[in-house]
């Protein structure tokens, strides 16, 4: 059970960073995801396709 904690934090941690990352890259552009808890939620049970699905959302919204 301990490790499941662990391996959950560990992807809450990875997918915070992957989509801060992205901020930064993305910021001269104006095209941010806001890092709250509903993204890194996504981010973090789906994945790269998960951030990848944001960003065609952000991209169709603006």
């Amino acid at each position: 059970m301990l490790k499941l904690i662990f391996k959950i934090i560990k992807r809450i941690i990875i997918s915070s960073f992957l989509l801060y990352a992205y901020n930064l890259l993305m910021q001269p552009v104006g095209m941010i995801i806001p890092i709250n808890v509903i993204t890194i939620g996504l981010i973090t049970l789906l994945g790269v396709p998960a951030l990848l699905s944001l960003i065609f959302i952000m991209v169709m919204i603006y």
